[in-house]
């Protein structure tokens, strides 16, 4: 793994003294269940919003019995979730999008490279490139398994109109 590649140099990341624990991500992620997909976050660096954190995988996850029976895969949408709620944790945290909830507003340039197995720590960074208030962000990622990128690409992050999605749960089409 080469330094350039990296969005975050990781030996400089003290994975011993979290930032955030799970508790303190529920705090601002919304996320609970089986749909929880990070362990802690460890860095955030609040110049350019480069964040890491990570995600223990067990043998208890959801995903396990079934993908696959016998050589459990962690599913890249899984993998695309965790990276999903660091950037949404960094958003809310800093108040970057003015936005009650962040939801994924899309992906680009994603490249699986590697596997993630029960066993792993998934390290999942994040780091703003563009920020546009109340619209959209834009972040680089990528996960890291040892000393391999298991996943990368950009994610964009949109406001989720909380109050008008509780409308319409109730009944009250606009």
């Amino acid at each position: 793994m080469t330094e350039s590649k990296i969005l975050v140099d990781l030996s400089q990341v003290d994975f011993d003294r979290p930032l955030a624990t799970l508790d303190e991500i529920r705090r601002i992620n919304p996320q609970r269940f089986e749909m929880e997909q990070l362990t802690a976050v460890v860095h955030v660096d609040e110049r350019d919003y480069a964040c890491v954190g990570y995600k223990d995988i067990t043998d208890h996850e959801f995903w396990v019995r079934g993908h696959m029976p016998d050589l459990p895969l962690m599913p890249g949408v899984v993998m695309l979730e965790s990276v999903a709620q660091l950037c949404s944790f960094v958003t809310q945290r800093y108040d970057l999008l003015g936005a009650e909830m962040v939801g994924f507003g899309g992906l680009e340039n994603v490249r699986f490279r590697d596997v993630v197995l029960p066993g792993d720590r998934l390290i999942v960074m994040c780091k703003l490139e563009k920020v546009r208030r109340g619209r959209m962000i834009v972040c680089q990622f990528q996960g890291v398994v040892k000393d391999r990128i298991v996943v990368e690409g950009t994610l964009k992050g949109i406001p989720i109109p909380v109050e008008a999605l509780q409308k319409l749960k109730a009944g009250q089409r606009p």
